[in-house]
């Protein structure tokens, strides 16, 4: 495994800047935003297309500070149901699938995004529970109508031009929101859709991480390192979904915290351990998003910890076997 940090966190700094200070840390690759909500601070793929030079320079700058791309990640909504954002997150992962093609990078990451609730609508519906059955209504039409073909498309698109893994986050408020949805579309699209697995989305809806390993299995492509704390008193009092702003830390049920202020060591190593046995031994990539801490401060602990619990060697023979 190869430590990667998601550089949008620093996007105060030149992307020069931000590779010199993640190589001072021990990072070993960059993740780099190439548009949707995290934006293009450091790369903007439609400008770098028209012209060469500039993904020489791209190149060179993660060359010199000895780093990899780790990925290139676009993490918009496609499928949203105002035309006009569609069109925009639909050309941030194009572009950054043809920017990816010119760097000799395989994986892109983003969302599956989340469609209105019928062709009329003119926001996401998000969908969390089958009744009254105008719900599951819903449902078959996000998925059967507008998702599946929609990355069908996609699909061939990415194929054509050398990217081989579409990493999904599974992020709730998108039709991709845990394992079961992932597969179900990697089940309708096929083998290039796999799992951006981040725990921090996974934990506060209850899931086992080390479960979702196994059962995702070679499906997973990608990973991002990002801790979350479940509040004992808010949750059990008014349960898990919260849509309270994530600055009010003191009345949420949960909140995104750096790796090891949510879950011990433990259940960080036992996550590495269970990636390891489904032959996932690719980047793990840090994304900060504690409000709790500045980003350095974050930045730097959840580097401390992995460090500590990665593997970060291939595993030997078994000498006493």
């Amino acid at each position: 495994m190869k430590l990667s940090v998601f550089a949008v966190l620093l996007q105060d700094r030149t992307f020069d800047e931000a590779c010199a200070y993640l190589a001072s840390k021990g990072v070993q690759a960059v993740e780099i935003g190439c548009g949707g909500f995290p934006g293009k601070a450091h790369c903007d793929p439609k400008k770098l297309l028209k012209d060469p030079a500039k993904i020489d320079a791209l190149k060179a700058t993660v060359d010199k500070y000895g780093l990899e791309i780790a990925a290139l990640s676009t993490h918009g909504n496609p499928v949203h149901p105002n035309k006009k954002l569609a069109k925009m997150y639909h050309e941030d992962f194009e572009n950054a699938v043809l920017l990816a093609e010119k760097l000799g990078v395989d994986t892109v990451v983003g969302f599956a995004g989340c469609p209105g609730g019928s062709p009329q609508d003119k926001t996401p519906n998000w969908v969390t529970c089958p009744w009254p059955d105008d719900f599951t209504e819903i449902l078959k039409y996000q998925w059967d109508e507008v998702l599946i073909p929609y990355w069908k498309q996609e699909a061939e698109f990415v194929q054509s031009h050398g990217v081989k893994k579409i990493a999904f986050e599974m992020h709730p408020g998108f039709c991709v929101y845990n394992p079961e949805t992932l597969m179900k579309l990697r089940n309708a699209v096929g083998p290039v859709i796999g799992a951006n697995l981040d725990p921090s989305h996974l934990f506060w809806q209850g899931i086992d991480i080390v479960y979702a390993i196994r059962y995702l299995k070679d499906a997973i492509y990608y990973f991002h390192a990002k801790d979350t704390k479940i509040d004992p008193i808010n949750s059990l009092t008014n349960g898990v979904l919260d849509t309270k702003h994530y600055g009010d830390e003191i009345n949420r049920a949960w909140v995104f915290r750096s790796v090891g202020y949510g879950h011990d060591a433990g259940v960080w190593k036992d996550i590495f351990s269970a990636l390891r046995m489904v032959g996932y031994d690719g980047y793990i990539s840090i994304e900060h998003e504690d409000s709790l801490m500045s980003v350095p401060e974050g930045l730097g602990k959840a580097i401390d910890m992995l460090k500590q619990t990665m593997m970060f060697e291939k595993n030997g023979a078994m000498w006493w076997a």
